[in-house]
């Protein structure tokens, strides 16, 4: 199975919408400022051209974004973005495309920035799985080596998706809204695909998935999370003793296999205690657990409510 494989069925698992709310045009200085973001909203900029700094109070980082960068904080951490002279940013003024997002400009005559953000939403309960699994921040890059377009790499079909949201958000067509919402939702998903192909992944799931002998073991739980998968199979599966796979996943993952095993699990089960006609019982069988009273005890310790309690907010919420 591929790394493509394992993002498939997170996707299918995870329900994402994207959706772009804010095209700036600054020249410097300019500052912006985001407050922490709702539990399950992930906020993204995409640098179309000139640079930025971004600062994570949370983190206590600094980092500079240049053309063709895309930043996602799956955190949702409060953050700035700004030109990093340090001088009295130029006051902004702003108006309201007909396709419904934001044009936010100043009169700046210094270095020039044209920016899109925007943010994810992800449906509960899913938004515990994407903020355990993913790193504070993750920066990809909509360019290949050499800053030429091309058909091959994740950060060639970057670069071709960001120069479709540029063109849609510039124009004003029918469909500009419902057309720039789809490629927020695909920015999403060549944004991992980027990441976990990187020489160098960051940290949590990208990390396992992007490790050429721990990718078996990723797939295939993704594949088939009720299986009643045994940690010796899956060391077989990459090639390792029990001790060095279990020692390998908790590095890079912060937690066991089973952990994530049961994650996966209890996201599946919350996705089908969402159907009215299948019992609790046949949901537990479903996820992979031959006891009721197991599973209600696991659900309950991973998702802060009993399934029942679950379901009910469930279809409150439809």
């Amino acid at each position: 199975m591929s790394q493509i494989d394992w993002l498939s069925h997170l996707l299918q698992l995870i329900t994402i919408t994207g959706q772009l709310e804010v095209r700036c045009a600054y020249g410097a200085p300019w500052r912006v400022t985001w407050g922490r973001a709702a539990a399950n909203e992930i906020p993204y900029h995409v640098i179309v051209k000139g640079r930025a700094i971004l600062e994570n109070p949370e983190t206590r980082t600094a980092r500079e974004l240049v053309s063709g960068d895309i930043v996602l904080l799956p955190h949702g951490a409060a953050h700035v973005l700004h030109d990093g002279s340090g001088q009295t940013p130029i006051r902004t003024h702003e108006s309201v495309g007909s396709a419904g997002w934001m044009l936010s400009e100043n009169d700046g005559q210094g270095e020039q920035l044209d920016l899109m953000c925007g943010r994810f939403f992800i449906a509960s309960p899913h938004d515990r799985l994407i903020r355990n699994y993913m790193p504070a921040e993750l920066v990809a890059r909509a360019m290949n080596s050499n800053g030429e377009d091309g058909t091959g790499s994740a950060s060639d079909q970057l670069a071709s998706l960001v120069r479709l949201m540029r063109m849609e958000s510039a124009g004003d067509r029918a469909g500009g809204r419902a057309i720039l919402d789809a490629l927020s939702s695909a920015l999403f998903t060549l944004v991992l695909r980027s990441a976990s192909e990187a020489e160098k992944a960051p940290e949590g799931l990208l990390a396992l998935a992007g490790h050429p002998r721990l990718a078996p073991a990723i797939a295939a739980m993704f594949a088939d999370p009720a299986r009643s998968w045994k940690l010796p199979d899956l060391a077989e599966m990459c090639g390792m003793s029990r001790a060095t796979f279990m020692r390998h996943f908790q590095d890079r993952l912060g937690c066991s296999a089973l952990d994530l095993l049961t994650d996966l699990r209890m996201g599946l089960a919350a996705n089908e205690l969402k159907k009215p006609a299948i019992s609790t019982e046949a949901v537990a069988e479903t996820v992979g657990y031959q006891s009721v009273s197991a599973f209600r005890r696991v659900f309950a310790e991973r998702m802060g409510m009993t399934p029942g309690e679950w379901r009910r907010v469930a279809h409150k919420g439809e």
